[in-house]
């Protein structure tokens, strides 16, 4: 017979690791891309002006805000007013959405994890749907989604082969390429989730959190643990870290070509 500390520990340890298994990537991947988002737009701010992240948020922005709009619909959320694309140098937003959900609705709460994180989701589908579907060689982008691999594996098998279809000899030859290059910069650079976005994530993960610990509990006072059943989740998990991995290595691309190209324009 297990004593209340053993029990409250193994149901601290079995929630964590289900929460760090399935929702580890969003936070990985997303406070990558936010963080290569933030130093290019830092080098546009310090080199061409504020101005200069335009030429990527008149598209990047737009698809970022859809993200929210279709998850808030999603979770039943009302749209009560939006913006996709309203640019303020004031207050540095370039979009907006504002939603509402009953006071009572838990599935509305835990609605705000996916709703602040949907930019990072619905952004690199729509990548690489157009890297799927805009270059002659973008079905080996779907390869590594569909291979059987640990997340180690799979992300260096992303890599590879994104940069490989990428910057295959016909594409550097084809204008259309570089319009699709340009175009995944406009919408990598406005992936990652705002700050705002961030603080709505942790208020639905607070739901989550507690509605996964009162079930672990339930279960683990049969003897019971659900954790594999949980991680069967994983065998999908698979396609967003291929996903969210294209859209990275595309980040960085942008942040390299920022580097080089706006050095130049650097204010002193």
């Amino acid at each position: 017979m297990l004593t209340m500390n053993q029990f409250l520990f193994n149901l601290f340890q079995t929630t964590l690791t289900q929460l760090l298994g399935v929702l580890g990537i969003f936070f990985v991947f997303g406070y990558l891309l936010y963080f290569v988002q933030n130093k290019t737009q830092q080098i546009y701010r310090n080199t061409i002006g504020w101005k200069g992240i335009l030429w990527t948020a008149w598209i990047g922005t737009p698809i970022h805000e859809l993200g929210h709009v279709v998850f808030a619909k999603i979770f039943g959320h009302k749209i009560n007013d939006i913006a996709l694309f309203r640019p303020n140098k004031e207050t540095g937003n370039l979009g907006y959405v504002n939603h509402s959900y009953g006071r009572f609705a838990l599935w509305g709460r835990i609605g705000n994890f996916f709703i602040g994180g949907a930019p990072l989701i619905f952004g690199s589908i729509f990548l690489v749907l157009m890297f799927r579907f805009l270059l002659p060689n973008g079905q080996g982008i779907f390869v590594p989604i569909f291979s059987d691999l640990s997340t180690y594996q799979l992300i260096i098998k992303s890599i590879t082969n994104t940069l490989g279809a990428l910057f295959a000899i016909d594409n550097l030859k084809s204008w259309p390429f570089w319009l699709f290059l340009y175009m995944s910069f406009c919408i990598a650079s406005h992936l990652a989730p705002s700050k705002e976005d961030q603080k709505g994530m942790y208020k639905g993960l607070i739901w989550i959190i507690l509605l996964l610990t009162i079930t672990n509990a339930i279960f683990l006072r049969f003897n019971v643990d659900i954790t594999n059943f949980i991680f069967k989740i994983n065998q999908f998990l698979g396609i967003f870290i291929a996903i969210f991995t294209y859209a990275l290595v595309i980040s960085l691309l942008h942040l390299l070509f920022a580097s080089i190209f706006l050095f130049p324009f650097r204010k002193k």
